[in-house]
């Protein structure tokens, strides 16, 4: 494809961040993909309180407090792991079901980006458990209206 193509599209990927070794990895292989495309990659901290109807409310304003410094702390992280390799990145803290905020991110991106090639970038989890209930990235591998990319 040349560059007067018209049929090249922008890149946005939302990666799913955490800190984790499945979050870093995830979000190289989102520099990896952007490399040579125009587009954005979208890092994503999604803060998630189950069973929140058990907590007292002095409890949940501290765990915003929480959620915040840690969402602080990730931005910091990310920005280190992309300086000198991707300067076209947002960082945003949402809240809510994992999968389900993620999903949110990528539809929000499309709607508002129509036409534009929009994925979503997760690490595998690495928990037993998670075969068994199923991971973020299997909820996503089902339900995501976008396509997906989940880095081992």
């Amino acid at each position: 494809m040349s560059e007067g193509d018209s049929s090249v599209t922008d890149l946005y990927l939302v990666v799913g961040y955490d800190g984790s070794p499945p979050g870093n990895r995830a979000l190289d292989t989102a520099v990896n993909l952007l490399h040579g495309r125009t587009g954005r990659i979208e890092v994503v901290y999604i803060a998630h309180l189950p069973g929140i109807d058990m907590l007292s409310a002095d409890a949940v304003g501290q765990m915003e407090v929480d959620f915040d410094e840690i969402a602080r702390e990730l931005r910091t992280a990310a920005e280190k792991q992309l300086r000198g390799r991707e300067e076209r990145w947002g960082f945003e803290r949402r809240q809510g079901p994992i999968a389900d905020e993620l999903i949110a991110a990528a539809t929000g991106i499309r709607d508002s980006h129509p036409g534009e090639s929009v994925a979503i970038v997760v690490g595998s989890s690495s928990h037993a458990m998670h075969r068994v209930i199923g991971s973020v990235a299997v909820i996503l591998a089902h339900r995501a209206p976008v396509p997906i990319v989940i880095v081992p």
